[in-house]
């Protein structure tokens, strides 16, 4: 295939020639998740009219996945909008009238998102038994008071030890572990029991970071995310009404789907563009305009454009960076893909006919006993199921019935996705007999589960600082191609936007949004003068 580099004394300037002629660009997004549909939209709100969306599955949304159940939605993707103040999802959901039905209950306030802020959490053993409250609230003190020790790294520029090898996780259970030893009050079984709870907490913390275990998550940039301020909110109506308000002024025709993209080229000379189109696209009749970026579909489809903007999530890059771009990424970009994170966060919905738990019950949480000493948290195959940390209650019963989800993440989350419903489900059943000491639990009526990690054009759920990465890294991701300002070579040909790109909102739906105004207000100021407007950057 023909690989495109437009030399430095090149006399094609697509962008030039647009700008003189002030003929509207070609713009192509990968993706239709929030990122892609915000950066379409802001560019249609701004007068851009040929701009295409290649979609390579058959929805929008991303990783966005809401559910119809009943009368109810549940969320296999996206489900909390993490807080209030200054959260451009959250305005979207409040002043659309997305809110008017979520209970001031659902509006959690703690650093961990739960459906309800009400109730207790049961921390129950493998043999049984519930931990009691005032232990587990000693514990999490504890455990909360060594977790802003993590956030020091970063906000302080604290020098970080050669002992935690940098890791939030060998960090944290070398801290706890020597303050629980070192307690002169507790016995050798209460300090077994909080030992345990601390591999507990250690796997609660790898599902909301979407890693394998915290023992791959960075210490140095651990605090560099930022919490907004304010509740975690639920969208009673499904997260994907967020999406819908996004794409409602969207053209269908602007929409394609189904499309997933085999190589971008990208710096092509209109002589190399002509090549690309003659060897893939023999549907093609008419001669390709000067365009320097040419987006190869798997269906031999070849689009072409002055810019695209790929949304993909950053497992997809990981898996396809290296034949995706023609000419291949510069070796720093490919290395920032290569050095951050990010792993799978799994769902597993089961419904009962009538509850188990007690009306004050908020959560069950699976303490093993015999992990107490565990050094590193990965388990045999067989064993995937150790890694399901707990079993949240849907709240409130009245829209959910009476409904759990399980959380589990890393590889056991990969393995969960290999099996079949009814052994997901076999096997949840028995955990929790064992954990609740109740053998009369019966199995569900249903289950629901995600499978982001298996999902070719998902292939994780969000991404994480991973040791030996930085924040440096998502700006590197971020940066536009060509990085080098050569009036010879048109600029920002490919630009990249998600949640992957963002460095203080990673992981998170706002993160995206913001991400995706961000590349759209490239363009908006690239070719502001052309079209006579005047555009201010979003505030990111």
């Amino acid at each position: 295939m023909q690989s495109c580099e437009i030399s430095s004394d090149s006399t094609d300037d697509p962008l030039s020639s647009a700008l003189h002629r002030k003929r509207q660009p070609q713009i192509v997004v990968i993706g239709a998740g929030l990122a892609g549909l915000v950066t379409t939209k802001t560019l249609l709100e701004r007068g851009f009219t040929n701009v295409t969306v290649l979609e390579a599955s058959d929805r929008i949304g991303g990783r966005v996945q809401s559910i119809q159940h009943g009368k109810t939605t549940l969320e296999l993707g996206a489900t909390w909008i993490h807080g209030a103040n200054g959260n451009p999802i959250y305005h979207l959901a409040e002043d659309n009238g997305l809110l008017e039905h979520t209970t001031e209950e659902e509006r959690s306030v703690g650093r961990i998102s739960l459906y309800t802020k009400n109730g207790v959490a049961h921390y129950q053993t493998n043999n049984g038994k519930r931990i009691p409250k005032d232990l587990v609230e000693e514990f999490s003190d504890l455990y909360n008071e060594v977790y802003e020790l993590t956030q020091e790294f970063f906000q302080n520029g604290k020098p970080v030890g050669a002992e935690s090898q940098n890791s939030v996780g060998i960090f944290t259970r070398d801290v706890v572990r020597k303050k629980i030893m070192l307690d002169p009050y507790d016995s050798e079984s209460t300090k077994k029991l909080k030992l345990s709870m601390l591999q507990q907490y250690l796997k609660v913390e790898s599902c909301e970071s979407s890693s394998p275990s915290m023992d791959e998550v960075s210490l140095s940039e651990f605090g560099e995310w930022t919490e907004i301020p304010g509740a975690h909110h639920v969208i009673p109506a499904g997260f994907i009404k967020i999406v819908e308000i996004l794409a409602q002024d969207i053209p269908s025709r602007v929409l394609r789907f189904s499309k997933p993209v085999r190589r971008i080229h990208w710096n092509c000379s209109s002589h190399d563009t002509e090549e690309i189109v003659d060897q893939v696209d023999h549907n093609q009749d008419q001669r390709p305009s000067h365009s320097p970026v040419c987006v190869e579909c798997e269906d031999g489809e070849c689009l072409l454009a002055d810019h695209v903007i790929i949304t993909a999530s950053l497992g997809v890059l990981k898996k396809a960076h290296e034949t995706l771009f023609s000419p291949g990424l510069p070796l720093d970009k490919s290395q920032a893909i290569q050095k951050l994170g990010i792993s799978t966060t799994d769902k597993i919905f089961l419904e009962f006919a009538e509850p188990f738990w007690s009306p004050e019950c908020n959560s069950i949480q699976f303490v093993w006993e015999d992990d107490a000493q565990l050094e590193r948290q990965a388990y045999p195959e067989e064993l995937w199921y150790r890694k399901i940390c707990s079993f949240d209650v849907l709240y409130p019963p009245e829209r959910y019935g009476h409904m759990l989800s399980g959380w589990i993440c890393g590889e056991e989350a990969l393995r969960m996705e290999r099996c079949d419903d009814e052994t997901v489900a076999e096997i949840c059943t028995e955990l929790l007999r064992q954990f609740t000491g109740n053998q009369n639990i019966p199995k569900p009526r249903r289950i629901l589960r995600s499978s982001w990690g298996s999902n070719p054009y998902i292939r994780g759920s969000y991404s994480f600082t991973q040791v030996g990465s930085s924040g440096r890294d998502v700006e590197k991701l971020a940066e536009p191609l060509p990085y080098i300002k050569n009036t010879k070579a048109p600029p920002l040909q490919v630009l990249f936007a998600g949640e992957a790109t963002h460095r203080k909102y990673y992981s998170t739906t706002h993160g995206a949004l913001l991400s995706g105004q961000r590349e759209a207000n490239r363009l908006i100021e690239l070719y502001q003068y052309s079209f006579g407007e005047e555009t201010t950057k979003p505030n990111v």
